[in-house]
């Protein structure tokens, strides 16, 4: 892997599938490998001209449109760091993201973002303007000189110790940690991706994921660009259960990737509103959060291709863990897989391995791993402790070496001593037929500590109440795992990448039932 960077295998690609389709905007145009590396080279130039230096931060808010990924790439072509934003921040959190990541630029589409741009101009970073007229157009930026010369790209050569990429961490428990990945970091990264599921030039997807988010990126863009494979973006900037499957069926689409809250509602629609028909699919991935045991079967039932459960995180550049494909091994409900491209052992709090069934934290070594937090010595200490990154969840391996697991150290409940996992409770609840999403959660308790409480959405149509959910919970629950509450609702609030944390449902709920001060678990 010497001397491997992310810029030189897209470039790689461009050339060796020069002709073959690597972007669509979902019935607007198409963009071949070399088209689209022939962009982000012209974006590049006026980057530099624009007086983008090597190691300058610059900041991105757009839909998931042609122009985020051109700019995205042409950042880091340059040297420079590309900082994705979400672009539904408010002010406050865009003036808290573009301080602590330090950028010097904010680019957006023509569309703007005035919360962005407020915060931007309150800390003097300038806002620039990314445009694509149509695929066989030029990229223009509002800000660039006029006399971009291109040869002063050709000067920039891409080392893969260049940060590439700077995210945020969810931030489940703290403050959210800034983590600079390198252009080595997603190399790897990519490669690890494109090996275990055996993407080649043949393979297509729509991406469903926003693409300031690790998964959408690394998984659904990143990998198959690097497989000279092809991604359609969906006409609206972002997924839409309705477009879904006619975006797959005439891009010919093998694979899709995405969150099971997104599954839940392609899987919803399939059942309330069936397709004429729909593709055939090689795989489905699920990661990001738990896939119930009995999503993944319906799922696998409904569009007849095998449903591979991963596991991955921001700082390891996303993907760790994956379950095979049939030809390389079984996929087993409940489990994340095999570690896929890494070193991985579960540790006791002593730094001892475990051997297998055996639980404790999971832990990881790897090219595709960040070397450590920005600015933030105390979690780099707590995080790479015994030559080990530190994930903070909790598993086992089997004696297959497929990972299964418990849950966040964290998150786990902790009812008068009974340490209970709500990745367990949460399996039981959607294993309900009338159940279509559940999440169990930890609250503060007098008698035991802590007291499980769950919140259900009902399978549409369906009508369930509080006391069925226990009677089925108590027959297939040891009595202490059964929640002592049960909130039935519409919606579960979720971040902006879809993920469910446990600790903003039990906000949510704790504070629909008390006046009294909520408590701000680990905030």
């Amino acid at each position: 892997m010497e001397n491997l960077t992310l810029t030189a295998l897209l470039k790689h690609v461009a050339g060796e599938f020069s002709s073959r389709r690597a972007l669509s905007v979902s019935g607007k145009f198409d963009l071949t490998h070399s088209q689209l590396q022939s962009l982000i080279e012209q974006a590049a130039s006026h980057l530099i001209a624009s007086g983008v230096n090597p190691g300058d931060v610059v900041a991105l808010t757009f839909p998931n449109n042609v122009e985020f990924v051109i700019m995205f790439l042409a950042v880091i072509r340059t040297r420079a760091t590309a900082a994705p934003l979400n672009s539904a921040y408010t002010t406050d959190e865009f003036e808290f993201y573009l301080s602590d990541s330090e950028s010097k630029l904010l680019l957006t589409s023509q569309e703007g973002n005035q919360s962005a741009q407020a915060a931007a101009a309150k800390l003097k970073i300038p806002h620039t303007i990314a445009t694509l007229s149509d695929g066989n157009g030029e990229i223009t930026l509002s800000s660039s000189l006029t006399d971009s010369k291109p040869e002063s790209l050709v000067k920039t050569v891409n080392e893969p110790s260049d940060i590439a990429l700077f995210l945020h961490t969810s931030g489940t428990t703290s403050r959210p940690k800034g983590v600079p990945l390198t252009q080595l970091n997603l190399a790897a990264s990519v490669q690890n991706i494109k090996s275990v599921y055996k993407l080649t030039e043949s393979d297509s997807t729509v991406l469903v994921l926003p693409l300031f988010h690790v998964h959408g990126l690394l998984a659904g863009l990143l990998s198959s660009l690097a497989a000279g494979a092809a991604v359609t973006l969906p006409a609206a900037g972002r997924f839409s259960a309705s477009s879904f499957w006619s975006d797959m069926l005439t891009y010919n689409a093998t694979w899709y990737t995405a969150v099971p809250t997104i599954h839940q509602i392609i899987l919803d629609r399939h059942l309330s509103k069936p397709e004429p028909a729909y593709p055939k699919l090689r795989f489905i991935r699920s990661c990001s959060a738990s896939l119930a045991p009995a999503i993944l079967a319906r799922l696998e039932e409904a569009f007849g291709a095998p449903v591979l459960e991963a596991y991955a995180m921001t700082e390891a550049a996303h993907l760790m863990a994956s379950n095979p494909l049939q030809v390389d091994g079984p996929h087993k409900s409940g489990s994340v897989g095999k570690p896929v491209g890494q070193e991985m052992t579960i540790l006791d709090e002593n730094g001892v391995p475990q051997p297998a069934q055996v639980s404790g934290e999971v832990c990881i070594r790897g090219l595709n791993v960040t070397r450590g937090y920005k600015n933030n010595p105390e979690a780099n200490k707590a995080a790479f402790r015994f030559g080990w990154f530190h994930t903070g969840d909790l598993g086992f391996l089997d004696s297959d070496g497929y990972l299964h697991l418990v849950g966040r150290i964290k998150e786990l409940i902790n009812r008068g001593g009974e340490k209970i996992s709500p990745i367990e409770v949460d399996a039981v609840l959607i294993s309900h037929p009338d159940v279509a999403q559940a999440v169990a959660f930890g609250v503060p308790d007098d008698k035991y500590g802590e007291e499980i409480n769950c919140a259900i959405i009902p399978r549409e149509g369906a009508e369930i109440d509080e006391m069925e959910v226990l009677r089925f919970c108590k027959k297939n629950l040891a009595s202490f795992k059964v929640p002592k509450k049960v909130f039935i609702t519409d919606t579960l609030p979720k971040t902006a990448t879809g993920k469910i944390q446990r600790r903003i449902v039990a906000e949510h709920f704790l504070a629909q039932i008390s006046t009294a001060k909520v408590p701000k678990f680990g905030a």
